[in-house]
């Protein structure tokens, strides 16, 4: 009897190889076809029945993404200084970017910034993961200033946004072949904005 997945199949292997085929070449630049070539899977219908369609492929590989190259992120908000919490993430993105293990960038960052309409649920998602992440930057931000580690007068919400746009040009750059140093050396001198006491 013929079957679609081997007997041995390990989905969180499978999982990771989807990763990198998205991660290389976009979301809409990969077809089923590749997916099952890397995947280890025979045809489409056992992709299906196993991970459902595209779409919900692609959240998949996300949220492996998160838990895995990207966990960085999560490690980063764990810092117990705001300003700690910014450094380890942009300098976390700096290394994860130009990993030689990876496909450089970021699969957040550029796996659909530009896509037809039939693509678009897999942009709303990206969108909305790097919504979510400046959302949790500024509330960092804003209980930093609270508790008296920024300056009163400080604006968590631009400072989002500033440490978001660095954060993200980090992946552009790093996708178009900027080295490790370099992206370090973006850091320091973003970290130099950081709001100092009124009395220093």
């Amino acid at each position: 009897m013929a079957g679609g997945r081997p007997r041995s199949f390990d989905s969180d292997a499978a999982l990771d190889r989807a990763l990198e085929v998205f991660w290389r070449q976009g979301y809409e630049g990969t077809g089923i076809s590749d997916l099952t070539k890397a995947m280890g899977i025979n045809n489409a219908p056992s992709l299906y029945n196993a991970f459902g369609n595209k779409e919900q492929l692609f959240r998949k590989v996300l949220d492996r993404y998160a838990d895995g190259p990207a966990r960085y992120i999560r490690e980063a908000f764990d810092q117990p200084t705001a300003r700690a919490a910014v450094e380890t993430l942009l300098h976390g993105a700096a290394d994860a970017t130009t990993d030689p293990d990876h496909p450089r960038g970021c699969i957040t960052v550029q796996g659909a910034l530009a896509c037809s309409p039939g693509a678009e649920a897999a942009r709303d998602e990206l969108t909305a993961r790097r919504a979510a992440g400046e959302t949790a930057l500024r509330e960092r931000l804003r209980r930093a200033r609270s508790d008296g580690e920024l300056p009163a007068g400080t604006d968590p919400d631009g400072l989002a946004r500033y440490f978001t746009t660095i954060y993200q040009g980090i992946a552009v750059q790093a996708a178009g072949g900027a080295s490790r140093e370099h992206l370090h050396q973006i850091v320091d001198t973003a970290m130099t904005v950081w709001p100092r006491p009124a009395d220093a």
